[in-house]
């Protein structure tokens, strides 16, 4: 009779890994319930003395959450619909499309994944300012602030996105090149074969995707400081957080910015959790492929 050995070790680390995720995680959510005075101080208390919605409370007070929502969900939401579209659409062309050129522009897109976003905020900052008849700017891109004032400003530099492209690309490239044919022989064109054959298949890659765009752009927060300095209506959740340090108590700061994140983090949660199964799908089929 073979005994089979228990994998001890590989679930300690599994259970470590988790543990080392979560504390930070529980330690936040823990900090949003501590009164004034319990923060920070030594030895340290991971749970509260006694638990309270004040500090909620005073986020919402302090928050113009409804317009800060409605700033991030837009942004968001754009982003998102323009990053799925555009990396499906291309991922196509660059993986079942032959033209010249093809692999140069996969090459390129590939190369602006070896860049930080930010080096280029300062570029797309003046490009906005510079917009012809926007924001009180003549046909010269002269005279006015330009796209800077209007919220579609937040989401301008993300619209599309390299990183993308290449997911969607790569596992394009496993769909059988016969299948599309006998579409295109039925007289199929292009955009009835992506939408009809394509996109279906490429499903659980696009969620997971989607994801991924969403929590960066839900939380991106040093452009959405750059463009809400030009126009503090545009401002989004994370700039709003961050600016409940100068709106509070010293001595409540720190519980109350925390439950702010809390709040901010609840639609990432929830949304993550609703597509878990979608979204571990994606990432298993992205590494089969």
């Amino acid at each position: 009779m073979i005994r089979r050995r228990f994998p001890w070790p590989s679930y300690l680390l599994v259970v470590s890994g988790a543990a080392l995720t979560l504390v930070p995680f529980l330690d936040m959510v823990m900090t949003s319930f501590k009164g004034p005075g319990e923060s920070g101080t030594l030895p340290y208390r991971f749970l509260p003395e006694a638990f309270g919605l004040s500090n909620y409370r005073a986020a919402v007070d302090q928050l113009d959450l409804p317009v800060l929502f409605r700033n991030s969900v837009v942004a968001t939401t754009v982003i998102n619909a323009s990053v799925l579209l555009t990396s499906s659409l291309a991922g196509y062309a660059l993986a079942k499309l032959r033209f010249p050129g093809r692999d140069l522009v996969f090459r390129l897109v590939l190369s602006t994944m070896m860049f930080p976003p930010f080096l280029f905020f300062v570029p797309h900052f003046l490009i906005l300012v510079h917009w012809p008849l926007a924001g009180g700017n003549d046909l010269l891109g002269r005279g006015g602030a330009g796209l800077t004032v209007s919220i579609v400003a937040l989401a301008m530099p993300f619209l599309v996105n390299g990183f993308g492209i290449f997911l969607m690309r790569q596992f394009m490239v496993s769909i059988p090149d016969e299948v599309l044919e006998a579409a295109r022989i039925d007289g199929a064109g292009e955009f009835a074969v992506w939408w009809r054959i394509v996109v279906p298949q490429t499903r659980p890659v696009m969620v997971t995707l989607g994801l991924l765009t969403f929590v960066d752009a839900w939380n991106e927060y040093i452009w959405a400081l750059l463009v809400s300095t030009a126009n503090p209506d545009v401002m989004t959740l994370p700039v709003g957080i961050q600016m409940l340090q100068d709106h509070v108590d010293p001595a409540r700061t720190m519980p109350v910015v925390m439950a702010g994140l809390v709040l901010s983090i609840l639609p990432v949660l929830v949304l993550f959790l609703l597509l878990q199964r979608h979204y571990v799908r994606g990432i298993m089929l992205s590494g089969l492929k």
